[in-house]
């Protein structure tokens, strides 16, 4: 398939004369001295960069002192009009025999990635070669999506799985958001949205009702299991909050205090934070003041509208809030009814908190979910800021095709002069590092044009991106950041989404600077070659949302189908939009000797073995390395583990189509042929289950269940007793072709 490409555009050359916030330091090309001054006015993310290019500039041998001939790099926030937000020029200047590097940013954010080009270039060993160049963001805002397990009585979606409920303590740490915010400033990122089922009791005092603000933080000790409601209706049961346990003691006050200080780190880092809210729960809230989760309760309906006025006026670094009208919403009220009540709460809630301060601007973004757009236009046509909707741009999964068709009906239909954020939903690979910068920079390039599209956010609902937990044997002290341990996939998302032309070249480098003992490109083929696994899988056998399909092991939530065999591939639907063939097209058309005019169930199969092999040539010249590089041998492993499973997948599809021919002509070759392919299959499910769970531990998570790899290696097997058994004309074809998502939500 062939994708539309654009070509960025880059900042002109601004020549205005300006008044400039600037400081000045000499970084030396090879080892030297730093000369670091930074202006006592600098905003907190030009501070940032400084101390980035400080660090970078210790870590490979400078020392902090005065050098007349070092190089010398002025960073400066110069406010033109015109110049587009974030956007910042490098100039190179040569006089005699010193150089200057002058990087100025149309505001403090522009000169902070300016700064970070600098500190980038001094780590990977190319100060020399900066050139004068031009930057704007080719998407204005970039942001992680988290589901954050603030406590047992104000969850998230996540909240019923292992990875939020070892995340809990974390998301009161100081060190942890530090961390978090450093790492995202670093890949450009520049939203963090934090979604919750019902935040206010943990976050705020609402003076109406005093009852409902929670002190401390607590935890269950009882044991999850899988069968949570999937809309989170029962996400607090009594038995949890029975067997709970005090993870931190804190008043009200000092959470407030806290998430102050969080939103000042991210502004220092030019982050804005969303809190994102599902309605209408009121976990930590029902029963006190007679509040419950009835939408026609008067109580109720002030309870929301005074804790969003609160939320608002507590927090003046707050950017905005998302709402959706669902998920404990009556699925068949109507949509009129819907928006009204949101617009009692939310709208007016923000509305009263505004009156204070009337400049202040705070967005409202609500997403396309069980209502109609104009009866949400309707209802927020007062609304005193920027308002904007949500789409679920590949429904649950971004690792599938780079275009996905779902938003262009929502495109053609957008009223005008509105704008929508996409949900990039990554319920695809939790456990493995990965990265294919070709697909994330043509996902980029095919999203929605700037004048519809406000921007993304990009995240799970099925797991925790605070720190990692899977890890079997992980080094003493703090365990890893997700966005640490995966830094290669974050950093591509974010780098691309500011400036889609970086080249190959460029992540090369900075793999060749995180493991220098490595072949770089080799490296890059393996990681390259495994991240194809999950697309080429998922774009053959669709599952729209998260509980239908987790390709890292098969598998759906036990209330939907469980473990795919051979069966379900045989019935199973392509990815719509994707212009591949299922395994009964397929066989429709070369039974009737019919061009394949889409790409074929077995084309997928040699696509995917081809990926594998590519990434086991290349890790082969990387084993030696990984001996001495504890990071890269983890990251051989993963490489390892996900050809293993693309080899897998491509077995089970060839013997699924094989047996899919037996079934139309009962031809015992075609059964052999099968035997053969899922025996294979077989084996490379028992090695992908080695490779991973030597390295991982099983884990509930909170849309398919419990995940244990080498447990399922009994149901792989079943594929075989399947085909063995297996009758003529058994497979029935309902002419159903491509998944469904009504119901659930989006």
């Amino acid at each position: 398939m062939k994708f539309r490409q654009r070509i960025p555009l880059f900042l002109a050359t601004v020549t205005a004369r300006t008044a400039f916030l600037s400081f000045v330091l000499s970084v030396p090309a090879l080892a030297a001295n730093l000369q670091l001054a930074v202006d006592g006015a600098a905003e907190g993310p030009v501070k940032f960069a400084a101390e980035e290019i400080r660090r970078e500039a210790l870590a490979h041998g400078m020392t902090v002192g005065d050098d007349a001939k070092a190089t010398r790099v002025g960073l400066a926030v110069e406010k033109v009009g015109g110049a587009a937000a974030q956007s910042y020029r490098i100039r190179v200047k040569y006089e005699g025999d010193r150089r200057t590097i002058t990087v100025r940013g149309a505001d403090a954010s522009g000169a902070m990635y300016g700064g970070l080009d600098v500190a980038e270039a001094i780590r990977i060993g190319t100060l020399d070669a900066l050139k004068d160049s031009d930057h704007k963001p080719h998407i204005a805002k970039r942001g992680i999506k988290f589901n954050i397990p603030l406590d047992l009585r104000t969850p998230s979606y996540t909240d019923c799985s292992d990875a939020a409920q070892s995340n809990i303590p974390e998301m009161w740490k100081r060190e942890f958001w530090t961390e978090f915010l450093d790492a995202m400033a670093r890949h450009r990122y520049n939203v963090l949205s934090l979604w919750s089922l019902h935040p206010f009791p943990s976050l705020v005092k609402v003076p109406e009702f005093p009852e409902v603000a929670l002190d401390d933080v607590w935890r269950t000790r009882a044991k999850l299991d899988d069968t949570f409601h999937f809309w989170g209706t029962d996400m607090v049961r009594p038995a949890l909050l029975a067997d709970h346990e005090v993870v931190k003691r804190m008043t009200i006050d000092e959470k407030i205090e806290f998430w102050r200080w969080v939103m000042q780190q991210a502004s220092d880092r030019g982050i804005r934070l969303y809190v994102f809210t599902w309605n209408v729960f009121t976990f930590g809230a029902e029963g006190k003041h007679g509040i419950t989760n009835d939408l026609s309760n008067e109580i109720t309906k002030k309870y929301f509208r005074t804790s969003v006025r609160e939320m608002v006026k507590t927090y003046p670094l707050l950017a905005g809030m998302g709402i959706t009208a669902g998920e404990n919403m009556p699925h068949d009220m109507d949509s009129k009814a819907k928006e009204a009540w949101l617009w009692e709460t939310y709208g007016e809630g923000v509305r009263d908190a505004l009156k204070d301060d009337p400049k202040r601007q705070f967005s409202m973004i609500h997403r396309f979910h069980w209502t109609a757009q104009s009866d949400i236009l309707n209802a927020f046509k007062d609304y005193p800021g920027t308002f904007e909707f949500s789409f679920k741009h590949s429904v649950a999964h971004m690792y599938s095709i780079p275009n996905p068709p779902f938003i262009k009906p929502l495109l053609e239909n957008l009223a005008p002069g509105k704008k929508t954020w996409l949900t990039v939903r990554n319920d695809d690979l939790y456990t493995f590092r990965f990265g294919d910068p070709s697909y994330a920079r043509e996902y980029i390039l095919n999203m929605p044009p700037a004048d519809k599209l406000a921007g993304f956010y990009m995240g799970p609902d099925g797991y925790v991106w605070g720190r990692d937990f899977l890890e079997r044997n992980p080094a003493p002290g703090p365990r890893v950041l997700v966005m640490e341990k995966q830094w290669y996939s974050f950093m591509l998302w974010g780098r691309l989404a500011y400036d889609p032309s970086l080249p190959d070249s460029r992540f090369e480098q900075l793999l060749a600077a995180r493991h220098p003992t490595a072949s770089s490109p080799q490296l890059f083929r393996a990681l390259q070659g495994a991240s194809q696994v999950m697309p080429l899988t998922t774009r053959f056998f669709w599952g729209d949302i998260d509980l239908k399909w987790f390709p890292e092991a098969c598998l759906s939530h036990p209330r939907n189908k469980g473990f795919y065999t051979v069966r379900h591939f045989m019935e199973g639907s392509s990815m719509p939009g994707a212009e591949v063939l299922c395994i009964r097209d397929w066989r429709v058309r070369l039974l009737a000797r019919k061009p394949m005019e889409q790409t074929t169930p077995l084309e997928i199969a040699e696509a995917l073995d081809g990926a594998a092999a590519e990434t086991l040539t290349s890790l082969d010249a990387l084993r030696e390395a990984a001996k001495e590089d504890s990071e890269l041998r983890k990251t051989v492993n993963d490489c390892e583990a996900l050809a293993s499973l693309g080899r897998y997948y491509a077995s089970k599809i060839r013997g699924a189509c094989a047996l899919a021919l037996f079934d139309a002509n009962g031809d015992t070759f075609e059964r052999g042929a099968a035997l053969r392919h899922l025996g294979d299959a077989f084996a490379h499910w028992k090695r992908y289950a080695a490779i991973r769970d030597a390295q991982y531990v099983p884990a509930l998570y909170n849309r398919v269940g419990h995940v244990d790899v080498t447990a399922l290696t009994e149901k792989a097997s079943a594929d075989l007793d399947i085909a063995r058994t297996w009758k003529p004309g058994t497979l029935k074809d309902d002419g159903k072709r491509s998944g469904s998502e009504k119901g659930f939500r989006n």
